[in-house]
């Protein structure tokens, strides 16, 4: 397999210690990017090093939030270059110009670099064969790479990668690398284990929060209580007397309390005399859900309209109708946000966990005014992210915080700032209706409401049947919203798929069958565009149904199922429950998955998994509740989480064989697991459930 890979978008830079050779790649197809990269020293995308002592350093370009990427990235690489993994080291690369898209968001990391990092990989391994072939003038077909080693397979000659790093430096870049045959996989699809797992169980210093640096100061910031006020006055008297605290920072609606310890800026920050205005109006929840009914009662223009809704229920003998309410969530990542900055007059120097380095650095220039180029930004490995670090708002603040301190410092955020100060999953409401004959969808009806927001796509409903009728509004507010893992996906899934249950039991089909018979029309003979493989679909819908022995009842067990698309993976779940004093209790769920091609297995399994369970906890148990604009659940005692006692005993994972590239992967199966839980719900309690917090609809 060939491919193209053009001399201006490759470096290669020779001597970086010791002789070594270090080869980076603009990858993407950035042409922008690569006239850019041709003119400067280097700027990798992702890059390998190979010193002349045989080490072997892979960058990891995208930053790391807990989806593996760290670990899968960089063996895409050493596939190609035909490394021994455990001779390689790893670590993530900062923000450079060059290295593409360096975020970590959208299941895109993997899926977005695949085959550029396979060249890399591929290039490299080239042009060390045939630095190998020139030392022993002998042809390069009788040479092969092997385990960092460079083989000639007739006089069993060998030379390692170290030993021909400086000549392969000098030799002309392949325009054509050739990529293995999937056959020949040493690393790709086998289980490897996280490269940070040690440090990680052993608890090494890995995260934000760690970061120690000369002169460094800890802020802690007094934000509005609430959504809509602001700040008018700051006493700081009690505080700067507080032991330990240096300094008090007005910014324009907050207050930093810098000090030589974290204890020190909170117990300071606690002693801040600060008066609030309310200069916008404080909003309720209630409030929103009152809102929302009146806005779907009134209906809008649709975003989707195939065939005639009206018509076709005139013509059915039955009209169900459901309504499903939504609570506002937060993001609640295991690690508090934090951010180190350093302002100075000639350079600024940003470390903390984002997932938008390059938003972070721009907003950064913005606000300092000050040349991009002059910001320097790294991102260590991250307690979690779900989306709440797609904003820039704790790195800006600390680079505000430092230049007005004129120090460096570590803003630190408690649990409460994080809660009390989130971009928020928004509140919705939706509205479902179907018209059904003895025996047939007819039509389908969907309206949805939201802040910020409204119905973010359509179901897989759309194209397969002759009428759908889709509506979307948003509501207004000044309570901040932004994305929460599968954006869109992990409300739509839940309602779209409990109400084609609530469907299928109308008709009295069975819920996997009428799936299946879905897709076959969609594929047959589809309405209007279809955003779906319907094949696809129907391989992870077979699958779930051969694993979990869809059909068969076993005594006391409850089950439901549902599946899903989003980030270009399709998924089915089963999800099997007992009752025990009356409340369910999650037996197994079983998942599979179509992604293409699976990079790690174990860390492929442990997304589906971590998904699975993140998603039975946020339909379960949280909620987040706007009282005159200020947060009620403000800690983990009130934001219900799930427990272990509530957890699946066993998530069985199952990936659908596939040649093709990955898709996306860390979002994908949390999206459908709430809609297999309400199912079995149902079937064990005959109670439909069609507001989260689950717990709360059956008590």
């Amino acid at each position: 397999m060939k491919q193209e890979l053009t001399r201006r978008n490759f470096l290669r830079v020779s001597a970086i210690t010791g002789g070594g050779m270090m080869l980076s790649l603009s990858f993407l197809n950035n042409t922008a990017n690569a006239e850019t990269v041709a003119d400067t020293a280097f700027a990798p995308n992702i890059y390998i090093k190979i010193g002349t002592d045989g080490s072997i350093l892979i960058l990891a370009p995208n930053p790391e939030i807990g989806q593996g990427v760290k670990t899968s990235l960089p063996m895409i690489v050493a596939e190609e270059l035909c490394v021994d993994w455990k001779k390689v080291q790893v670590e993530l690369a900062p923000l450079q110009a060059g290295f593409g898209r360096q975020t970590a968001g959208g299941s895109g990391s993997v899926r977005g670099r695949f085959t550029d990092l396979r060249k890399a990989g591929a290039t490299a391994r080239e042009m060390l064969v045939a630095a190998a072939a020139q030392t022993w003038n002998v042809p390069v077909a009788e040479c092969v790479a092997e385990d960092g080693m460079v083989l000639h397979k007739s006089s069993g000659k060998k030379l390692a990668y170290g030993d021909l790093a400086a000549k392969a430096a000098t030799l002309e870049v392949p325009k054509n690398p050739t990529l293995k045959e999937s056959k020949d996989f040493k690393y790709i699809g086998t289980r490897v284990k996280d490269v940070d797992a040690h440090k990680i169980v052993t608890g090494q210093p890995l995260y934000g929060i760690d970061t120690r640096k000369e002169g460094m100061l800890y802020a802690m910031v007094a934000r509005p209580p609430a959504y809509g006020k602001t700040l008018v006055s700051v006493d700081d008297t009690a505080a700067l007397k507080v032991n330990g605290v240096k300094q008090v920072v007005k910014l324009k609606n907050s207050v930093a309390v810098l000090a030589t310890s974290t204890w020190a800026a909170k117990k300071g920050r606690e002693v801040l005399v600060i008066q609030w205005e309310a200069k916008e109006k404080l909003e309720n929840s209630t409030e929103h859900f009152a809102m929302f009914k009146e806005m779907i009662d009134k209906g809008t223009n649709p975003s989707r309209n195939d065939g005639d809704w009206e018509a076709a229920k005139k013509q059915a003998s039955k009209t169900i109708e459901a309504v499903f309410e939504l609570p506002t969530l937060s993001h609640g990542q295991m690690e508090p946000l934090n951010f180190y900055a350093d302002v100075r007059e000639d350079k600024v120097e940003l470390f903390g966990p984002t997932q938008v380095p390059d938003s972070v650095r721009k907003q950064v220039a913005e606000q300092l005014k000050i040349a991009e180029d002059k910001i320097s930004i790294s991102t260590p490995r991250q307690g979690g992210g779900f989306g709440r670090k797609l904003m820039t708002d704790n790195g800006v603040e600390a680079a505000l915080i430092s230049a007005a301190a004129k120090c460096p410092v570590q803003v630190q955020w408690t649990r409460e700032d994080d809660m009390q100060n989130d971009f928020y999953r928004p509140a919705e409401m939706y509205r479902y209706k179907a018209a059904l004959s003895a025996d047939k969808l007819l039509a389908w009806h969907q309206s949805g409401v939201g802040i910020g927001r409204g119905i973010r796509g359509d179901s897989y409903v759309a194209g397969a049947i002759e009428n759908y009728k889709a509506e979307g509004q948003a509501l207004k507010s000044n309570t901040p919203t932004g994305f929460w893992r599968a954006p869109g996906a992990n409300t739509l899934a839940f309602v779209a798929e409990s109400f084609m249950d609530e469907v299928c039991t109308e008709l009295k089909v069975d819920p996997v069958a009428y799936r299946l018979q879905l897709f076959e029309q969609a594929k047959q003979k589809p309405v209007g565009k279809l955003d779906y493989n319907p094949d696809k679909y129907k391989s992870v819908v077979e699958l779930v149904a051969k694993m979990s022995n869809w059909g068969t009842k076993t005594p006391g067990v409850f089950r439901g199922f549902a599946t899903w698309f989003s980030f270009n993976t399709y998924v089915a779940q089963v999800v099997d429950i007992k009752l025990e004093k009356g409340k369910p209790k999650i037996v197994k769920v079983y998942c599979a998955v179509n992604c293409g091609r699976v990079i790690n297995l174990s860390g492929a399994e442990n997304q589906i998994q971590g998904a699975v369970v993140d998603g039975i906890c946020h339909a379960m148990f949280p909620k987040v509740t706007f009282v005159n604009g200020a947060v009620v659940e403000k800690n983990f005692y009130s934001y219900n989480m799930l427990k272990i006692k509530d957890a699946p005993l066993d998530v069985a994972v199952q990936f659908v064989p596939s040649e093709e590239a990955p898709t996306g992967l860390g979002e994908p199966a949390l999206p459908p697991i709430a809609a297999a839980l309400s199912s079995a719900i149902f079937a064990a309690t005959g109670k439909r459930i069609r507001k989260m917090p689950f717990v709360e609809q059956m008590t």
